[in-house]
């Protein structure tokens, strides 16, 4: 039977894909490549963008289509027999890029055209490639003598393995713990749809009464609204320490030694190319312009939110005190906040998930994205999915031609990755056989349906969807018909949420949910006077939020800017200075937050997480042109399509800004976002 992987359909068989197609497919696609580079660099070829820097085009984006889907299953479909695929995978496809990354005599061909008559004559976007492509070869250590070269590569392999082992052990260690309950009291204050699936997981497992888990929706639940104050210590304590060397696993599967040699290795990466070390190395593909910059921007934000922050814990404190608690815990924070915000605002999650069915929300989120991008999402039941319950869309223009494509995978199951996150299934690309759509996988862990109730969102959720979905809008209405500055490729990484979060405020717009915000049972919109007071419930406590996103962003920051590999700090011990200097909450000395923090040890977030900030200054500043002129206006939606969303990384993303808004960036925009503008 021919290998799927290997088929050039328009879009993967999922159904057919097993884990023993895996390195066979990435083996011949290697291979394939290889065999084309040799041409590429024959003698007899001429060097030209068409002759060398397309066919690099075109090589890349075959391994794309091909080790897409296996990484896509691999973080929601995990199985034994995958995972050992995908991990044999990552050394070859770690030393491929090197490999090419440091191909002296492929370096001296590109220089040859960059300081050539054709630089001229080729087009922005080309120049752009040709820009990007010369200076990855400058970081893959090409410039560097042969034993440097040999040393980076081996550098770089080991990384690619070690974020591999940290996702894994993640995941082992939040699939592992349970807890059984069969006293219902004990669930008390539990929302219904939680309770529901906690029982279907219990009969899952043969069992009665209800089994818990460390999926995030039943974590989160707990956290908010158990009235059991020792259940909400029980699940804190394992969801702080999963994957470390501290909870109910201790040890079993700790990530602390993975970090270690992570953090080290990233700052010999660094050093072996010249940098200071990995954050001055990191910046060499983003916006901010020196890692002084970077400290100053977290600087200033914390000196803005850390008094409103002290002041929120405050009020905090005195209103636990008024309900009996007087040592306010890591594991009541989220309690009492609820209990305070709801007695301020009279507004909850519980109260408004009966407005936001997950299907409506769906209905919605198109609606607003064919008012303001003029495309619509049509619904494609005959694809070839991974799990019953994948939906997945075509993006059609207003004269019905498909854009692009995107699954959805909405619902939270075992062996799935947590959190909310956009995927790349295939890239907008041309090649010999015309222009390949991009495909998109977006992918969060709501609740799913729970006997008869549906999927009901909390308003935090659709925010998360509506984030998600601009990153999909990113990857799937450019216009660049080259796979690597096409969507989000090319875009400087603390630009690359400036989509996402700006989709983000239809979801606070009550001209926006006002579209799809009805009561599941009775049909009702969403009143008027709910919204106001979920509206006003937006700051609460936004000192508190910012400041924890601060936190992570200064110890990411920290952590690779300040390491010394003659002294090293441990990643826990610099993270515990961190929150001395900044945080206003006190957590317990279990906690072991590093050990769960997958973008920086299992994404692509290290020494870049300030990235989240930084682009909501752009976001914040971008959508306040629509306050101005009106949520839906067909003018700046498009010019926002145009400036931002077709160019990809075709440019730089100031440019594009500056195109969108017609001056540089703002920061008070995003200050009266979040209440602290005065």
């Amino acid at each position: 039977m021919p290998n799927p992987l290997l088929a050039r359909n328009d879009l993967p068989r999922f159904s057919r894909i097993k884990a023993e197609h895996v390195e066979p497919a990435v083996e011949k696609v290697l291979e394939t490549n290889r065999v084309r580079l040799r041409e590429v660099l024959a003698p007899t070829t001429p060097v030209s963008w068409n002759t060398t820097l397309k066919p690099l085009e075109d090589m890349e984006d075959d391994l794309i289509r091909v080790w897409s889907p296996v990484a896509q299953l691999n973080s929601v479909v995990s199985s034994k027999a995958l995972r050992g695929a995908y991990n044999a995978c990552l050394p070859r496809l770690s030393e491929y890029h090197t490999e090419l990354g440091q191909n002296r005599q492929l370096y001296e061909a590109l220089k040859q055209i960059a300081e050539g008559d054709e630089y001229e004559r080729i087009t922005p976007a080309q120049r752009k490639i040709l820009d990007d492509t010369l200076r990855g070869f400058r970081l893959s250590g090409v410039e560097l003598p042969a034993n440097k070269r040999r040393r980076f590569k081996t550098v770089m392999r080991r990384l690619s393995s070690l974020s591999a082992t940290f996702e894994e052990n993640l995941l082992d260690a939040t699939d592992a713990w349970r807890t059984h309950v069969t006293d219902e009291k004990m669930l008390l204050g539990l929302p219904p749809g939680i309770k529901a699936l906690a029982r279907q997981e219990a009969r899952n497992a043969d069992r009665g009464g209800w089994m818990l888990t460390l999926e995030y929706p039943c974590y989160q639940a707990i956290l908010t609204y158990a009235h059991n104050r020792e259940l909400r210590r029980e699940i804190y304590a394992a969801y702080v320490t999963r994957a470390s060397d501290q909870g109910p696993h201790a040890g079993r599967w700790d990530n602390s030694k993975v970090i270690a040699n992570m953090v080290k290795l990233r700052h010999e990466a660094a050093d072996l190319l010249g940098y200071r070390n990995y954050a001055h190395y990191s910046l060499a593909t983003k916006m901010a312009p020196s890692t002084a910059e970077v400290m100053k921007f977290i600087r200033e934000l914390v000196r803005r939110a850390r008094p409103v922050a002290r002041r929120e814990l405050k009020e905090l404190r005195v209103f636990a005190r008024q309900e009996g608690v007087d040592n306010l815990e890591a594991w009541d924070i989220n309690y009492y906040s609820h209990r305070l915000c709801q007695e301020r605002f009279g507004v909850s999650d519980e109260e408004l998930k009966p407005y936001f069915p997950l299907e409506q929300v769906l209905e919605g989120l198109f609606e607003i994205t064919r008012r303001l991008f003029g495309v619509r999402a049509a619904a494609k039941p005959k694809v070839d999915t991974w799990h019953k319950d994948i939906q997945y869309f075509e993006l059609q223009d207003q004269r019905g031609n498909t854009r692009a494509g995107f699954y959805l995978d909405l619902y939270a199951r075992a062996r799935k990755r947590g959190g909310a996150w956009m995927d790349e299934c295939c890239r907008r690309h041309r090649d010999e056989h015309g222009i390949r759509l991009p495909v998109a996988f977006i992918n969060c862990n709501f609740a799913p349906p729970a006997g008869e109730h549906p999927s009901l969102l909390t308003h935090n959720d659709v925010v998360t969807l509506f984030h998600e979905f601009g990153h999909g809008l990113h990857h799937m209405l450019t216009r660049v018909e080259y796979s690597s500055v096409s969507g989000i490729n090319g875009v400087e990484w603390d630009a690359v949420e400036l989509p996402s979060q700006f989709l983000e405020n239809w979801g606070w717009q009550y001209e926006a949910l006002s579209l799809f915000a009805r009561h599941y049972e009775t049909g009702e919109v969403l009143p008027r006077s709910v919204y106001e007071r979920m509206r006003s419930a937006r700051n609460f406590q936004a000192g508190m939020k910012l400041l924890r996103q601060l936190e992570f962003a200064l110890f990411d920051f920290r952590l690779h800017l300040e390491y010394k590999p003659e002294a090293p700090v441990g990643a826990h011990a610099l993270l515990e200075d961190v929150r001395r200097k900044v945080a206003v909450i006190t957590v317990p000395a279990f906690n072991r937050f590093a050990h769960g923090f997958s973008h920086l040890f299992g994404g692509g977030y290290a020494a870049g997480y300030y990235s989240y900030l930084w682009a909501e200054v752009l976001s914040a500043d971008a959508f306040s042109r629509f306050l101005e002129k009106g949520i839906f206006d067909r003018r700046l939606g498009r010019d926002f399509r145009r400036s931002i969303l077709e160019v990809g990384g075709s440019r730089d993303t100031m440019s594009s800004f500056i195109e969108f808004c017609g001056r540089q960036p703002q920061i008070e925009p995003l200050l009266d976002q979040y209440g602290l503008a005065a």
